[in-house]
């Protein structure tokens, strides 16, 4: 692991003007993706002699759970090499750029291909289509790679430099519908193909930039010839466009292009969704499930990359979200896993020794955080309840926490002060949490002119000339029991104090929609991390909110928006770490969201099958890694 001395050595030698052999900088790809991964990754060290054999167990140091393979193979287990997961929604979709659920996440690491992979198993990286990590230039802004030869696409070409270039170009280009993405890769400045060398490629960045590496391990590739076959996207430069001046919409070749890529076949029909996978898209039934299938003959069944494992032959993501029905298909061995199974579920199954017998089952904690966002700055279709901080922290005063954790998680869940997972350094440990205090919330509330002048027991005020009584909506993704028995404690705690809230259970797609065009007046959320530093710009900054992007409140300041942007372009961990902890600081006075738990995930896993790890960072678990035992019996 490398030390906090280290990584001051590897700071101060890339801002020197020492001259520095080349071949020094071909590096730890710490420092690629955002330098300081191992600060945040583990308390002790780990042994890279035998990964395959290692034993890894659970410990604080945030890496995985290994069980042990099943020594006999029971009569009651099916046989079929078919895996059953459990998901509690559908992925808003698979295109390649636009989509951005958790769940889509995911599958990408079935049916798709990056330059990197992130090893899971030490919180480190390693190559995924590349031969190696990177070459990088003494000035830390040009990342040499060489691809690999075996990578074909789905019609046998082999992967290019070509590709990799126009899924970055496709990625930028401005009439691209993926504003979620922009903060991630607004940083390449160009992509040179090496003139001796075809399979070789150097990433040019604009400048030191903590996110430089996650671009190659965040975004799949992209064949050029089937989503551009007029090679349409060769004609413009990564130059045109960064220009504000450059008028991408009065490009006609250019919006016929984006208009097509945008399309929704792209993100749902099984026949446009290729990519460098083990899998492909076999079937998605709409509200019930997707079907991946292993691709036969594909370039990876020689790897010994876990990451390109295809163990299973067929995967099947089912919908299931009702608890009573989760229960039984678990008992009948119907469902072979789950990261996202409901805590009660878990603790009711955990209970029946015929369940222990036939599953693995683990809850682990992650880096993700819940929380419910206020919108700050509504539109005409909703009121101005929340933009006076005042009423905000009121509204967090009154949300009865605790409770909630001990009703319906069993104390489990980690309450949270602000946007940094506990596990990391970063976590601003000086913030308090708030308590349930509806005496207080009633004179913040008395204070920002919310009073009950008809007595009708709801609280009102004169806004732009009109009586606006205290009566919202809080939304949420009606995904989960645990989401509904919340919503209504909340709305039971918040009565007390003269306030009304009504819930307003969606289906995900709809709720996601919602967030994406600020409709809403309160909205439950939750955000995926992981184990490295992260860029605050794509949920915080004010500039993510103007532009659709994830910052779906309305929050910044011009304290905020400076610090994000210094914050993104700081490698040193002194400097780093008490900047992201002034902007908590920030973000817990002005109250945008409460903040309410650090996710902990729940997962099952079928004993039948083996090479079972469970992961403390996302996805919980590899699906294609997983052995039916029954195989290795036979064998």
């Amino acid at each position: 692991m490398l030390n906090l001395s280290l990584i001051k050595t590897i700071y101060m030698l890339t801002n020197t003007k020492t001259s520095i052999p080349k071949k020094n900088f071909k590096v730890v790809f710490f420092y690629l993706l955002s330098l300081v991964l191992a600060l945040y990754a583990c308390n002790g060290k780990h042994d890279n002699k035998d990964k395959s054999s290692s034993n890894l167990t659970v410990s604080d140091s945030m890496k995985c759970i290994r069980k042990l393979d099943a020594k006999e193979f029971l009569p009651s287990w099916s046989k079929n090499n078919v895996l059953v997961y459990q998901i509690p929604a559908e992925p808003d979709g698979l295109h390649p750029t636009n989509s951005m659920s958790a769940l889509r996440s995911e599958i990408n690491l079935c049916t798709q291909g990056f330059l990197m992979q992130e090893d899971l198993q030490h919180l480190d990286v390693m190559p995924g289509v590349v031969k190696s990590i990177p070459a990088v230039s003494p000035d830390g802004l040009n990342y040499s790679f060489e691809l690999r030869d075996e990578p074909k696409w789905d019609d046998g070409k082999q992967l290019s430099v070509e590709d990799v270039i126009f899924t970055y170009k496709a990625n930028k280009c401005p009439l691209v519908d993926n504003p979620e993405a922009r903060s991630s890769i607004e940083n390449i400045k160009d992509i040179i193909q090496d003139k001796a060398n075809k399979r070789k490629f150097t990433i040019i960045m604009k400048r030191i930039y903590n996110q430089n590496g996650s671009m190659t391990v965040e975004f799949p590739l992209i064949e050029r010839v089937f989503f551009d076959p007029k090679d349409v996207l060769s004609k413009y430069s990564f130059a045109q466009f960064d220009d504000e001046k450059f008028k991408a919409d009065k490009q006609k070749d250019l919006v016929d292009w984006a208009n097509e890529f945008n399309g929704g076949k792209y993100g749902r029909d099984p026949k446009y969704l290729t990519g460098l996978g083990m899998y492909k898209v076999a079937k998605w039934d709409e509200g019930h499930s997707i079907t991946l299938e292993k691709k036969p003959n594909h370039w990876t069944k020689n790897s010994k990359n876990i990451f390109e494992a295809a163990n299973i032959d067929k995967i099947i993501l089912k919908i299931n979200r009702d608890p009573n029905s989760l229960l039984l298909e678990f008992k009948s061995q119907e469902l072979d896993a789950s990261t996202s199974i409901p805590l009660k579920v878990l603790l009711e199954l955990r209970n029946d020794s015929s369940f222990n017998k036939n599953y693995n089952s683990e809850i682990v904690s992650t880096f993700n955080y819940q929380s419910i966002v206020f919108n700050m700055k509504p539109d005409l279709k909703r009121q101005k309840l929340f933009t006076d901080k005042r009423v905000r922290r009121a509204m967090a005063l009154l949300t009865p926490l605790d409770e909630i954790n001990k009703v319906l998680n069993h104390g489990i869940n980690k309450r949270i002060v602000g946007p940094v997972s506990p596990n990391k350094k970063e976590y601003n440990n000086d913030l308090k949490l708030l308590p349930l205090d509806v005496e207080q919330a009633k004179k913040l509330l008395d204070e920002a002119g919310w009073k009950d002048t008809d007595g009708d027991n709801i609280r009102d005020k004169i806004i732009d000339g009109k009586k606006v009584q205290f009566i919202f909506e809080l939304s949420y993704p009606n995904v989960a029991v645990e989401y509904t028995n919340a919503v209504q404690m909340i709305a039971d705690a918040m009565y007390k104090a003269g306030i009304k809230m009504i819930p307003s259970p969606l289906d995900p797609a709809t709720h996601r929609k919602n967030l994406n065009v600020h409709n809403f007046d309160m909205i439950m959320t939750g955000w995926q991390q992981n184990y490295a530093p992260e860029d605050y710009t794509q949920i915080w900054h004010t500039k993510s909110w103007a532009s659709n992007g994830s910052n779906f409140g309305g929050f910044g300041t011009p304290e905020s928006d400076a610090l994000i942007d210094s914050i993104k372009y700081t490698i040193d961990p002194d400097k780093y770490i008490p900047m992201v902890r002034r902007l908590q600081e920030i973000i817990y006075d002005e109250q945008p969201y409460i903040f309410t738990f650090a996710s902990m995930k729940r997962v099952i896993v079928h004993k039948r099958f083996g090479n079972c790890e469970i992961y403390f960072d996302r996805p919980g678990i590899l699906l294609n890694n997983l052995k039916l035992l029954a195989m290795k019996a036979n064998n």
